[in-house]
């Protein structure tokens, strides 16, 4: 089916009409068109909670702190202060990939919990917690703790804050905190600003000595799933510019305190990182700008911004060099699979950016969105940023602290004078500016926030589908359906998918699962033989 301005009402219908009528009106907001070029760009409902009962993909404030931003690094000790099951739930379920190193240091591999009973519930955890602390320490030698708190810790009271300050003297390390309760917020949006807050109040501009190389920048909101950023770092590497920290994908804790040394920060994940990115420009004078990693057409247009923005010939010819050696094996990639993917369709419901940023690479190989959105977005996610004035902050919002942020008054130190950023704009660089999702796709193109699994089931049946992109709670759900699905959280066993190589990779992969047989003979054998039950929404 497709979707046109007259019919977008109609499809809408058809995806809430089993729903209460509350629920459904509440949903509605939060379903719109695609912009189309030059369009308006409807509002759109978002980061709002989930209406109870509804299915959704969404995780907790703990799983965005712990689990998507401080996670990665490989020697910070990450340990969870709480049930037993919210520590090994988030232990290792991204796939993010790390190098050692000469040293050895990563202590990613293991999964640390203070195992939280009844007994700790009734008389507090902090003993619990210290004791925890100097295990960790004794038998890891980390460089730095930092303690989670789950959802018991945030009802009973526990002061995780006092703990680490207590046990940073102690140890003579680096311990910090998170209140990242899992209830904190609607979504993992707010434990990824609790990470950010926290890793840029006691870790970011920690160390003042030198870095060495040119052309420094710093990559916020890539976490190297499936290896993503070793593909990005050798394409710094052969273009010649020095990535000093990747927030947080393959990082180590002295890259995060040697970060205020970059000149410029580079955003691939908005959502996640962008309030870093917002502090160290504050505090320490760095620019930063959306940039695009996956897709090689955007890979390639992100280098060159880069360079554009060091306004150095060597560093722009070399970059044009590497282009045009890395392209000729990717677009012989994309015209193998092309003759048996063009026309196909498909539907992306991930993440903070992932769903946008993954259309470029279904683009190159003759692909159509049919249907977009993402989990814990925000109406700037979509819209573009500059809806943030007219953002309401509601009550939820306010539940994570805002750090007020002033240039340092000996190391702020402007990367570009007011003069040269005009310049910079002139030749189409943009600073500070995601333009969103909504204004990139057709008007003809759906954007749903927050999808439940009901949604997502009368979608496929409705619009139809070749290909699916989501996560692990929608994966069998949509492929019972005769659909495959692509997860972009973890990316299954595949990867990586950024960069020059990644988009390589991901051709072949979608190429073999959208012309896969397998798919047709889903339907399980009991619809055939019998009567089927099926329930729906009822109205109180």
């Amino acid at each position: 089916m497709s979707t046109t301005p007259k019919n977008i009402e109609e499809l809408k219908k058809e995806l809430l009409d089993k729903m209460p009528t509350k629920v459904a009106r509440k949903r509605d907001n939060g379903i719109v068109p695609g912009a189309g070029s030059g369009e308006a760009i409807p509002v759109i409902q978002a980061n709002v909670r989930t209406i109870p009962g509804i299915l959704t993909q969404r995780g907790c404030t703990y799983a965005g702190c712990k689990g998507v931003v401080l996670g990665p690094t490989r020697d910070i000790v990450n340990l969870t202060h709480g049930p037993i099951g919210c520590g090994f739930y988030s232990w290792l379920t991204r796939r993010n990939q790390t190098d050692a190193g000469p040293d050895g240091d990563n202590s990613m591999t293991y999964c640390c919990s203070t195992d939280m009973t009844e007994n700790d519930i009734v008389f507090g955890g902090e003993k619990k917690l210290r004791a925890a602390i100097r295990e960790a320490y004794e038998n890891l030698h980390p460089k730095t703790i930092s303690i989670f708190a789950t959802c018991p810790v945030g009802l009973i009271g526990d002061d995780i804050h006092a703990v680490a300050r207590q046990m940073q003297e102690e140890l003579g390390i680096t311990v910090f905190a998170n209140s990242c309760e899992g209830y904190k917020g609607v979504s993992q949006s707010a434990g990824h600003h609790i990470a950010n807050n926290q890793i840029f109040r006691h870790v970011i501009g920690t160390d003042e000595t030198p870095v060495e190389g040119k052309y420094k920048i710093n990559l916020l909101g890539e976490y190297n799933i499936g290896g993503d950023a070793f593909e990005i770092e050798r394409i710094f590497e052969k273009c010649g510019i020095t990535l000093l920290a990747t927030f947080s994908g393959n990082s180590t804790i002295q890259q995060f305190r040697q970060a205020h040394h970059a000149d410029l920060n580079t955003v691939m994940c908005h959502r996640s990182l962008n309030y870093v990115a917002e502090m160290m420009e504050t505090k320490f004078g760095i620019p930063w700008m959306k940039v695009n990693f996956i897709g090689a057409e955007a890979t390639a247009k992100s280098l060159r911004r880069i360079a554009t923005y060091f306004e150095d010939p060597e560093l722009m010819a070399r970059v044009e060099e590497v282009i045009a050696e890395e392209l000729p094996a990717v677009k012989a990639a994309a015209a193998e699979v092309l003759p048996r993917t063009k026309g196909k369709t498909a539907m992306l419901f991930v993440g903070g950016s992932r769903a946008h940023h993954y259309q470029d690479l279904f683009r190159e190989i003759g692909m159509e969105t049919l249907a977009a959105g993402y989990e814990f977005a925000h109406r700037d996610d979509y819209e573009g940023r500059q809806v943030l004035p007219s953002i309401k902050v509601d009550a939820d919002s306010r539940n994570i602290e805002e750090l007020e942020i002033e240039p340092d008054p000996v190391r702020y130190r402007p990367r570009k004078t007011p003069e040269q950023i005009k310049a910079l704009e002139d030749k189409e660089l943009r600073f500070k500016v995601y333009e969103g999702m909504i204004g990139e796709m057709k008007k003809e193109a759906l954007i749903i926030d927050d999808i439940s699994q009901h949604e997502t089931h009368r979608l496929i049946e409705i619009m139809k589908t070749d290909i699916f992109c989501a996560g692990i709670k929608e994966k069998y759900i949509v492929q019972k359906m005769g659909v495959p699905l692509k997860q972009l959280h973890n990316y299954d066993m595949g990867g990586p998918y950024a960069g020059f190589t990644g988009a390589i990779n991901w051709y072949r992969e979608i190429d073999r699962l959208v012309n896969s047989k397998v798919w047709g003979l889903m339907r399980a054998p009991w619809r055939d033989t019998g009567p089927e039950i099926e329930a729906g929404y009822v109205d109180a």
